[in-house]
C-alpha cells in the first residue's frame, strides 16, 4: 500500500496519535484494521491518517479530526470499542494513545 502524507489542513484540528508494540501480521489483525479504517473514513469531521511500523513492532498512527466531537464518535464507535478490546486481548503487547490540538501547521514537498 503506498500511503501519501496528509497535507493542506486548516488548524484547529485533533490529532490522535497511537502508538504501540505488536507481533507481527497476528491473526485477524489485518482484516479488522481494514474495517477500522473503512469506518473512521465514514465519520465526519475524519480528515485523514498516517501510519509507520518499525521492522521491530512499533507502530504508530496520527489520525485527524476537524472537532472534538468527530473524534468523540471515533472513539466511541462500537465497531471499533470492540477491535480495541480484541486489540488488549490478543493483539498488543501495549500501547498508548496521545490527544492534541494542533493550533499550527506547515509542511514541505518536493515536486
Amino acid at each position: 500500500m503506498t500511503q501519501k502524507l496528509v497535507a493542506g489542513l486548516e488548524p484547529p484540528y485533533y490529532t490522535a496519535v497511537f502508538t504501540s508494540l505488536r507481533p507481527d501480521a497476528p491473526e485477524g489483525y489485518a482484516e479488522t484494521a481494514a474495517r477500522m479504517e473503512e469506518r473512521v473514513k465514514g465519520i465526519p469531521g475524519f480528515l485523514g491518517y498516517e501510519a509507520a511500523r518499525t521492522p521491530g513492532g512499533i507502530s504508530i498512527t496520527v489520525a485527524y479530526f476537524r472537532d472534538l466531537d468527530a473524534l468523540d464518535s471515533w472513539r466511541l464507535d462500537t465497531e471499533h470499542l470492540a477491535a480495541k478490546a480484541q486489540g488488549r486481548e490478543h493483539w498488543y503487547e501495549s500501547y498508548s494513545v496521545h490527544i492534541g490540538k494542533v493550533e499550527r501547521s506547515y509542511g514541505f514537498a518536493r515536486h
